[in-house]
């Protein structure tokens, strides 16, 4: 097939670009013309990463929900939602390619986001709340420290996420704003990871060393599962690759 010049079409270059996944072929893990954007949630490996994070989800609500209620109680099941809404958000914006596919993407993006970061700085208020009330000690485990780091994260990337997109002003323009999309996207997969370390954290603790019963190697297998099905479909040109 011709080109506009005349010239033939390579066709190993067509649908490069934002169209090509890190693994896998140009088109695998981009949202069809005509196609609703609920698809997103599964395009590709996305089933993969589903079934990762809802079998964490599931493990951490599970061993919570085995057991006699009481306010710590919210505080995994909290957490393990916000994690859960912000794998979400990302899946079903990563394939995006059409200005009309990103403005809608972005706008469910920022809404699980907003809602992840709410769930999560209600976890936060919950255990502060607990720690104050049994006056125990603050942010001494590795658990604690990694969870401080990840809620401080969580708020700062929301924030540049969201003053961006929506007041490019504050960034000098909308040139200066798009320039540093990039770091949000790679910040947002070290955040994820950063999310997994937390919880896997989590199983160190004498809460659930005595209590919820939590196992290490489950949480291990469900995040990898989750990035397994994630990072492949990480485009690379949204990345400047």
């Amino acid at each position: 097939m011709a080109s506009a010049t005349g010239m033939p079409e390579n066709p190993d270059l067509r649908g490069r670009g934002e169209d090509e996944p890190l693994l896998g072929r140009a088109g695998d893990a981009s949202q069809q013309d005509g196609r609703g954007i609920q698809f997103n949630f599964v395009i590709g490996t996305a089933v993969i990463a589903q079934a990762g994070i809802w079998i964490l989800a599931a493990t951490v609500w599970a061993s919570v929900l085995i057991h006699p209620l009481m306010l710590f109680s919210a505080h995994p099941l909290l957490n393990s939602a916000g994690i859960l809404l912000t794998t979400q958000a990302i899946l079903v914006l990563q394939p995006t390619h059409t200005p009309t596919q990103k403005r809608q993407g972005t706008y469910i993006h920022s809404a699980l986001n907003l809602a992840s970061v709410l769930s999560l700085m209600a976890g936060l208020v919950v255990i502060e709340y607990n720690k104050i009330a049994h006056n125990g000690a603050h942010f001494q485990s590795p658990h604690a420290i990694l969870g401080l780091i990840t809620y401080m994260f969580f708020i700062i990337q929301a924030l540049i996420g969201i003053t961006q997109y929506y007041t490019p002003s504050l960034y000098g323009g909308i040139g200066n704003a798009k320039a540093i999309w990039k770091y949000h996207r790679m910040s947002g997969y070290l955040l994820l990871v950063l999310s997994f370390a937390t919880v896997a954290a989590a199983t160190q603790t004498d809460f659930n060393n005595n209590v919820l019963h939590l196992k290490l190697w489950a949480v291990i297998v469900a995040s990898l599962l989750t990035l397994v099905g994630v990072i492949p479909r990480i485009k690379k040109q949204k990345l400047g690759l």
